[in-house]
């Protein structure tokens, strides 16, 4: 028996609890949802809930971080059925990689054809504001240069390929439908793009790695999505990604900020409506067939 650091989940482990979660629910999900930090009230829009504890969930992690709720919930948004992730896994909590990317694998084996990833991130472009929402146009996986890949081990082509293309991971028209959704709903002086970097965590940067992440063309940085991304590409989900930028990287040596994780979910409480009307405005425009009205 493999230890559970060395463990990888295979295709009949993600599809038996796929299986597990489809005998007890009646929709089929089409669009899947990923709260971040201080962001699980997007759950809270979802009609005709069906719950689950992640502990009850055979192979599922289990979330440890606080402001990270702990439960999968299935309903309908704007008429159309979801799943969402009440809080999510990271690197940092001691799982092994494999293991934090096993619901991607499971969204797409339970219909999941949308994947829509939400997180608190530290803001490094020097012109975003604590507030902002950054849509996601790209991003750097930093641990990735040193072999941390979710995808690396054998590969299963029931999944995707052995080497997927990374070049369109976050898709462009719903980039394009997020910022004229936004408009209309008259969030222009806080609706921003740019690049995302993923660090390991869980200690925040230091003053010199920001500079570097900056000078590498990060705008923002934070310890999750792009292995959830990476996942979800491989598995031909469409992908649409949005950080709260909850507190800025200090680059200046003469600063007294320091950044805390009770910063993250203060802002995330401030600006959660307004990130969760976006979301549910984005849901309500794309069609089953991942057409965009």
């Amino acid at each position: 028996m493999l230890p559970e650091t060395h463990k990888s989940f295979s295709y009949d482990d993600c599809k038996a609890t796929a299986d597990w979660l489809l005998a007890q629910i009646d929709i089929r999900p089409t669009v899947g949802i990923v709260c971040g930090s201080g962001l699980g009230g997007l759950a809270d829009l979802l009609k005709d809930q069906v719950a689950f504890d992640y502990k009850d969930i055979p192979n599922f992690p289990q979330s440890t971080v606080h402001g990270h709720a702990g439960r999968l919930v299935f309903g309908t948004m704007k008429g159309r059925p979801c799943v969402c992730m009440q809080g999510r896994f990271h690197l940092y909590e001691g799982y092994p990689i494999q293991k934090i990317t096993l619901p991607m694998r499971i969204f797409k084996l339970l219909g999941v054809e949308t994947v829509i990833i939400t997180n608190a991130a530290g803001g490094l472009n020097q012109d975003f504001k604590v507030g902002d929402i950054m849509v996601i146009k790209d991003h750097i996986n930093l641990p990735g240069f040193a072999g941390t890949n979710p995808l690396v081990g054998p590969n299963d082509e029931r999944f995707g390929v052995r080497f997927p293309c990374m070049s369109d991971a976050y898709d462009r028209d719903l980039q394009q439908l997020a910022m004229e959704v936004g408009q209309e709903l008259g969030y222009g002086d806080f609706l921003k793009e740019g690049v995302y970097c993923v660090l390991g965590g869980p200690s925040f940067e230091t003053i010199a790695e920001c500079r570097m992440l900056h000078v590498l063309g990060a705008d923002a940085v934070g310890m999750s999505t792009v292995h959830e991304v990476i996942v979800a590409r491989h598995c031909g989900m469409r992908v649409f990604a949005l950080s709260l930028i909850t507190n800025l990287g200090v680059m200046d040596y003469d600063s007294e900020e320091k950044a805390n994780h009770e910063e993250v979910l203060q802002t995330g409480k401030q600006r959660a409506e307004q990130m969760e009307q976006l979301v549910s405005s984005v849901v309500n425009r794309i069609e089953p067939n991942n057409n965009y009205i």
